[in-house]
């Protein structure tokens, strides 16, 4: 790994601190084993089944309410319905919960699935079954794998050219107690089971596990800001060419430094955005928290995100915490928590929905919205919604696949499927479908068998293809 030490956990306007954004000459190097990732690939051009797409899965910790975000079930009486209220969207005869009138103009670039469903009301189990695509059935991390994990293990832990991650986690740097839990429980569910640390995800905040192979200790007072950091590598990088140390290097680990300097740490700079960008998906001016409060980092999450997968990342976890809406010691009730919750989730899709289109990104890239489980149909006396696993939250836009529709049906009661009950392990196949010609894929027999399946024995939600 490629460290800067020097005793600094400051952060810039990214809200990446100075030493995280270098550590990301980890993300090509990849534990010493990216030049034979690097040699296997081009021995292995002629494959067809990758499709040009990415995915970025918003993981609302905590356990976002079905009801006030994407089923406000207003012909329904009361508990039944949203207590925030509806929006009419851009879908004739669809409404959101009243605290998405941004989103709710993107309906029909959207699906909408009111039948999701899934056996898990615990948090931390739940959290482990749906990012794991049903493959850790019970959540008890004996068996399974992280979605972004077996897309890392078929395409590899490295993009070729730019040397960024296959798989991303962005988390955000939370001060609050709960949302901290919350937080960890979305890193110990991205995790890569048996599928090796080579296909864990990379979190530029989180710490992650690759091995140190490369450090260069300067004084902090040297890492003025971001401009100054950037010359650095410039730096290093002719200081590499000068001494002839790429010389003893084939070409494959010549690839793998020529991506480190030259390529990676461009995703992670948000300054190369536009300001008026940036605007866009600012959402600073909302504070988030429950005992501690700070600006929300969604819209910053958001838009990394965005430049990670045009860079070339192929699955990108964001974690958003506070969703577990009980009205308790810990959490805020529903009202005033999708007020605080609910306006800077609609800004930021919002605004990375907008910015996909208009760069033409919409059919490559798929952005799925859920958590843990959804939230109980009745109100508690508190004004809050306990936790509900029979109906869940989940929403997809893009991807190139069949928007514009809402997929199954609620009870009358907004807590049990009542038509086309949608599970994990569907989720799971959809991704795979959308990423892979899964019927290429299972021809290629360095891949195993178990993850192929994944695809064939369970089919994706029918009506997106």
């Amino acid at each position: 790994m490629l460290t800067w030490d020097c005793g600094s956990r400051s952060t810039d306007c990214t809200g990446l601190s100075r030493r995280d954004f270098v550590r990301i000459g980890a993300l090509s190097l990849g534990s010493l084993t990216l030049p034979h990732w690097l040699a296997a690939k081009e021995a292995a051009k002629q494959q067809s089944y990758f499709r040009n797409k990415s995915v970025v899965l918003l993981f609302l910790g905590g356990g976002p309410s079905h009801i006030e975000t994407f089923n406000p079930n207003s012909d329904a009486p009361a508990p039944y319905c949203s207590i925030t209220g509806e929006v009419k969207s851009s879908l004739p005869g669809v409404a959101f919960g009243g605290t998405f009138p941004l989103l709710a103009q993107h309906a029909h670039k959207m699906a909408l699935i009111r039948s999701f469903t899934h056996p898990i009301g615990d948090h931390v189990k739940a959290i482990a079954h749906v990012l794991s695509g049903g493959t850790d059935p019970a959540g008890d991390g004996r068996a399974g794998y992280s979605m972004g994990s077996v897309f890392a293990r078929i395409r590899g832990a490295n993009h070729p050219e730019s040397g960024l991650p296959t798989y991303s986690l962005l988390t955000s740097e939370e001060i609050d107690g709960q949302y901290l839990n919350e937080r960890s429980r979305i890193t110990n569910g991205s995790r890569p089971g048996s599928l090796g640390l080579a296909n864990a995800p990379f979190d530029p905040n989180g710490g992650g596990t690759l091995l140190k192979n490369m450090q260069l200790k300067l004084a902090a007072e040297r890492l003025d800001d971001r401009r100054n950091l950037l010359g650095q590598l410039d730096t290093l990088n002719r200081q590499l060419d000068s001494s002839g140390a790429m010389s003893g290097l084939d070409k494959f680990e010549q690839q793998a430094l020529d991506m480190v300097f030259r390529g990676a740490g461009e995703a992670f700079d948000l300054k190369k955005e536009d300001k008026r960008t940036r605007e866009r998906y600012d959402t600073s001016d909302f504070r988030v928290g429950k005992k501690v409060f700070q600006p929300s980092s969604l819209g910053k999450q958001m838009l990394l995100a965005r430049r990670l997968v045009e860079a070339g990342c192929g699955f990108v976890t964001v974690q958003n915490s506070g969703w577990d809406m009980h009205a308790d010691g810990n959490n805020p009730g529903v009202a005033a928590g999708m007020e605080m919750l609910g306006r800077p989730l609609d800004k930021a899709v919002s605004a990375f929905l907008e910015d996909l289109e208009q760069r033409g990104l919409s059919d490559d890239v798929l952005l799925i919205i859920t958590g843990d489980f959804g939230r109980t149909p009745k109100v508690n006396p508190r004004g809050g919604r306990d936790h509900w696993a029979r109906l869940c939250t989940l929403a997809l836009a893009g991807g190139g696949l069949k928007m514009g529709q809402v997929i199954g049906q609620s009870s009358r009661q907004n807590d049990v499927p009542d038509t086309d009950p949608i599970s994990t392990p569907q989720l799971m196949s959809t991704v795979l479908h959308t990423l892979f010609d899964v019927g290429q894929l299972r021809l290629d027999t360095r891949i195993p068998r178990e993850l192929t399946k994944l695809a064939e024995d369970v089919p994706p939600i029918r009506q997106l293809f």
